[in-house]
């Protein structure tokens, strides 16, 4: 067997593969004995099928497989001992490859091109400038999130007469133009709305102020010209109301109305757990942290996010990229070349960014431990736990729950890619010149737009 490489350019290049019979034939023939002791061919025992007949079954097949797998890999052996980097995958030569006869032919050769990873030079220095956007603290923020605790610990309680954001249950039932129930007409007996999503205004008085037991004719086009949300009241299909139009009747049988949580000591013991938060001022000082705490992350993404593109925009790498569009194409069958070029301005991004971080995370030997996935699993967990307001979940519970996601491979992969991004930004926030700066949230907002 030979492996010779030629250089087409310094990011393309074409590996030849020479393979000659005395590289595969030994492994071809124990595979056919091997096959000649298990083959079940009827007219033989096991075991005494004819050799000859089990090459001309299977000879074909074992040979040309047994060259793939002895070319995948030599490939892969000359790339690591030669300490050849590549990008993507090698990819046959398929004009020249197709010509192979394996009828005919016991000799080789098959060409494969390379896209060869280009070098990385990171140019960042403190002439280079970024901008650190602190997110002010400012009082509407403070009372949205005391709102959003207020209401997401709230309950329904019962209501005497309506009001204009309550939820009433009932009877709904079509009627004719005199009022009168209509035969065969759509009747459910169990069904609520909400009197605050009713469209038409001069039918969304008519809800309000009514009492248990009373009645409401509507046209119920007018009030729901949606039919999704029509469907819903009536408890149907929504194929199945695609006709249905005129007046209906809804009789009240229960109103429910929306309290807010007080703010005090069993709204502390419900969000942080108990004991944890003993007087609204210790609340507010709590509210406050979680703020700045969701605000910091706000900001290091941003910063993160900038500190990628200033690295980009400095650090001039060239890639193969007809190479690349070739192996997307042929790595995503259902894909075109059309969408390729479409996307591609995408692709190019990202795997400069992958090659400028790997490079930074070699040169510093960045690893990840166990320990370090597992924490950071738990702080992912912690902050979904957050975002559904279970302040008091116990710490094991939070670390059964962290385990069980990186038993998963996606997840593991997601969580390890994180933290060799944050490391790597880390390692890079000492190039360029931080500059601090005070923003509000919707200055900072804008930076997105």
């Amino acid at each position: 067997m030979n492996i010779t490489r030629e250089n087409i350019d310094e990011l393309n290049a074409v590996l030849k593969v020479e393979i000659s019979k005395p590289d595969y034939e030994d492994k071809v023939e124990t595979i056919l004995k091997d096959y000649r002791k298990k083959a079940n061919i009827k007219g033989f025992r096991p075991g005494m099928v004819p050799i000859g007949l089990v090459k001309k079954m299977y000879g074909k097949a074992v040979q040309i497989d047994e060259i793939n797998k002895l070319v995948t890999e030599s490939i892969r052996k000359y790339l690591s001992d030669e300490k050849i980097e590549i990008l993507g995958d090698p990819l046959p030569k398929l004009d020249e490859n197709e010509k192979t006869d394996f009828d005919i032919e016991s000799d080789f050769t098959f060409s494969f091109e390379l896209g060869l990873t280009p070098a990385v030079e990171l140019k960042l220095s403190k002439k280079n400038k970024v901008t650190l956007h602190e997110i002010i603290i400012d009082e509407k923020m403070k009372n949205d999130y005391l709102n959003n605790y207020t209401r997401r610990f709230g309950e329904l309680k019962q209501a005497d007469s309506t009001e204009d954001k309550d939820v009433i249950k009932g009877k709904i039932e079509a009627v004719d133009d005199e009022g009168n129930s209509l035969p065969g007409g759509p009747v459910t007996d169990e069904t609520s709305l909400g009197i605050d999503i009713i469209k038409d205004d001069d039918i969304k008085k008519q809800f309000i102020g009514k009492a248990l037991n009373d009645t409401i004719d509507f046209d119920i086009r007018k009030a729901f010209p949606n039919d999704t949300e029509i469907a819903g009241i009536l408890r149907m299909k929504k194929e199945e109301i695609e006709n249905i139009n005129g007046n209906f009747r809804f009789t009240i049988n229960s109103i429910s109305r929306f309290y807010p949580a007080e703010v005090g000591k069993e709204l502390f013991d419900k969000i942080y757990g108990e004991g944890i938060v003993g007087n609204e001022e210790e609340f507010m000082k709590k509210l406050e942290e979680e703020i700045a705490m969701n605000l910091k992350r706000e900001s290091d993404f941003k910063l993160m996010m900038d500190i990628k593109a200033l690295a980009l925009e400095k650090t001039d790498l060239q890639l193969p990229e007809e190479f690349l569009k070739k192996w997307l194409l042929r790595v995503h069958e259902n894909t075109t070349r059309d969408q390729i070029d479409t996307e591609f301005d995408n692709f190019r991004k990202d795997l400069k960014w992958q090659l400028i971080r790997n490079k930074v995370a070699r040169e510093n030997e960045v690893k990840i431990s166990e320990e370090e996935l597992l924490k950071e699993a738990e702080n992912i967990t912690r902050y979904q736990f957050q975002q559904y307001g279970l302040f008091y979940v116990t710490d094991e519970h939070i670390t059964n729950y962290a385990k069980e996601t990186l038993k998963r491979e996606e997840d593991a992969k997601r969580i390890a890619d994180k933290i060799l991004e944050e490391k790597v930004i880390l390692l890079m926030k000492d190039l360029p010149k931080i500059e601090n700066k005070s923003v509000t949230v919707d200055e900072f907002n804008k930076l997105f737009e």
